[in-house]
């Protein structure tokens, strides 16, 4: 059994930074993408942010590219996402996603997190 567990979300007023986290937790033996999506109120698609693979090559999506980094440490199954001059646009749930190899499968499955909710508001 794999989870993600996302941390790290909450209230900010516009403008300031937040740090998001990610980790994988359960019997995993390998990882190799993880990113970062977020669905905004009302929305019915998940919006892509980021990824990372375990070669530390990242992409970014085109609307917040210049203001997020993802960044993960592998020796803790961890990802991040740090987000700078946030927005009141940037107001979302945000999940994590990742690409995981477990004891009881040889092949990469994709696995989600529940979400943690961000609202950028003064």
């Amino acid at each position: 059994q794999v989870h993600l567990v996302e941390s790290g979300g909450g209230l900010v007023q516009p403008g300031r930074s937040l740090r998001l986290s990610c980790a994988a937790l359960g019997n995993i033996r390998s990882i190799n993408d993880m990113g970062w999506y977020r669905q905004a109120p009302g929305g019915n698609q998940r919006e892509f942010l980021a990824t990372i693979n375990n070669r530390n090559s990242t992409t970014y999506g085109d609307s917040v590219k210049g203001r997020i980094t993802i960044s993960r440490d592998n020796a803790k199954n961890t990802a991040y996402l740090q987000m700078n001059s946030l927005r009141p646009e940037d107001t979302a749930v945000y999940y994590c996603n990742a690409a995981i190899i477990t004891s009881h499968s040889p092949y990469y499955n994709e696995y989600w997190g529940q979400g943690t909710q961000v609202t950028v508001s003064s």
